[in-house]
């Protein structure tokens, strides 16, 4: 990163005789690409399926079995390469050798060091850059179930393997370890998840383990560049999940190195009722896996056209939608309300909308606030900008508009109709300037506290006066407008004090 000394001051852990820690984190997303097969054979890639039903002789790993790579599934690899700014490169297969369950052949397909991606970065929304290490391909293993005890394997009364998974293709993407706080963390894989979808990938369903993060977490005195011992926290589902893990695993060693005591490198699991991390298996390093390259796969090199082809057919990244929207809504591009509108993948509703002639303003606020996502594709873009000049001609107040808009969205009809019909129009300024005198009058207690109130005391009865209004005025008076001379009146009152 290129302050890490600013980022690290973001976010501490402060030691019990008022030492300061600072916490280094980098995450492994394994990432289950969305293709129609499994990596080596043609079992069907399909999740929720009955167990043990999308098999064959190839991903159980039985003898004679023979792999033959899915190009889509390189071809996806290539494509998340390329988003996240990586270069992609020739790349070979090895067999990374271990026992568990839920691995057929006790060894898992995998590239170790020729990697098809390397070197990229991820920038999120608030301008932090996040390095990409590289970005592989691997197979996928089975699922566990293991019943009885804690639900882990060495304290089960008995385990069920569902290989249904085990063989699906997976993009393994490590980042550097350049993330310094829980928050950035929970942004980078937001963000991450976020491009997975955008560009075809993967639909990233962590509920459905489709990705899964795994987050190296190590600490070390503030100021200094030396990394500590890191813990591999394995399988976090969710990103609510990340941030906490992540601020427990920094206190535990934190904790322990205070005491004298070191930090042992270690896999842990998370454990989400408890709120804490529990020891795994002892770290293995690469010597331990015995890697070799596997003797059925040739090397895989993909030459300048097909990479140029997958450029060609990458989507606007959403990064790139937001700060077109915020440049034209103008609003700055970490706006939440720009950040939701992409997510959503409202962009273009709002887009087109501006082109029919809407302010980007209101166009924006309508689409973030008032446009529900399953009912967005009904919406005609031409109406939405009627609308919106509607309101901002003062022939609707906002209340008005939404109310005029919901109906829009469930009958296709011109809302200038609906408005006519339901005898909208704006209320005339001097006689709401009569109804707020007369409220005025009716609660002089809260009127005082709003002249010589501080801030936060204004501003909750600047919601309470405006409700007045509003039921007075049966919503049609204009919200702005009561706030302004709301305002108006108190500077009025202060000055004749």
């Amino acid at each position: 990163m290129s302050d890490q000394s600013a980022t690290e001051a973001a976010y501490v852990v402060e030691g019990s005789e008022g030492d300061r820690w600072a916490i280094v984190v980098g995450l492994e997303v394994h990432v289950e690409l969305a293709t129609a097969t499994k990596l080596f054979c043609a079992c069907p890639n399909v999740f929720g399926d009955e167990p043990n039903t999308n098999v064959c002789p190839t991903c159980l790993g039985l003898p004679g079995s023979l792999p033959v790579l899915n190009r889509n599934a390189v071809e996806l690899a290539m494509r998340i390469g390329r988003a996240l700014r990586c270069t992609v490169e020739p790349s070979v297969f090895a067999r990374k050798n271990y026992f568990y369950p839920d691995m057929p052949k006790d060894y898992q397909v995998s590239q170790y060091d020729k990697p098809i991606n390397v070197d990229g970065e991820l920038a999120l929304p608030d301008g932090t850059v996040v390095g990409i290490e590289r970005a592989h391909l691997e197979e996928d293993t089975g699922k566990n179930t293991h019943a009885g005890g804690g639900g882990r394997i060495h304290d089960a009364d008995y385990s069920l393997i569902d290989y249904n998974r085990a063989g699906v293709p997976l993009v393994e993407i490590v980042s550097r370890p350049d993330i310094r706080t829980p928050d950035q963390a929970r942004a980078y894989v937001a963000e991450l998840r976020q491009l997975l979808v955008a560009i075809g990938a993967s639909d990233a369903r962590m509920e459905e383990a489709s990705m899964r993060v795994d987050a190296n977490v190590s600490v070390r005195p503030e100021g200094t560049t030396e990394l500590g011992t890191r813990c591999e926290i394995k399988n976090l589902n969710s990103i609510r999940s990340l941030g906490r893990a992540i601020e427990y695993e920094a206190r535990r060693q934190v904790d322990l190195l205070e005491t004298g005591e070191r930090v042992r490198q270690e896999t842990r699991h998370w454990d989400e009722d408890g709120g804490r991390t529990r020891p795994g298996r002892s770290k293995e390093e690469a010597e331990d896996y015995r890697y070799f390259d596997e003797p059925d796969l040739v090397p895989v090199a993909p030459d300048e056209a097909w990479q140029a082809a997958v450029d060609a057919n990458l989507p606007e990244l959403p990064a790139s939608r937001r700060a077109r929207l915020a440049e034209r809504a103008g609003r700055p591009t970490t706006d939440g309300g720009v950040a939701l509108t992409v997510e959503r993948d409202l962009d273009a509703l709002a887009h087109a909308a501006m082109d029919a002639g809407g302010d980007p303003a209101r166009v924006l606020t309508h689409v973030e606030h008032n446009v529900p996502v399953e009912a967005a594709g009904g919406l005609d873009p031409a109406q939405l900008a009627d609308l919106v000049r509607l309101e901002l001609d003062g022939a609707l107040t906002a209340t008005q508009a939404k109310t005029v808009l919901a109906e829009v969205i469930a009958s296709g009809r011109p809302p200038a109709d609906i408005a006519a019909e339901r005898g909208f129009e704006a209320m005339d300024t001097s006689a709401l300037e009569g109804t707020i005198d007369e409220i005025i009058a009716a609660n002089p207690t809260e009127w005082d506290d709003y002249v010589h109130g501080d801030d936060a005391r204004r501003g909750k009865l600047t919601g309470f006066f405006t409700g007045q209004v509003m039921k007075a005025t049966k919503g049609q008076a204009d919200g702005k407008v009561v706030n302004q001379l709301l305002g108006a009146r108190r500077a009025a009152a202060l000055a004749g004090e």
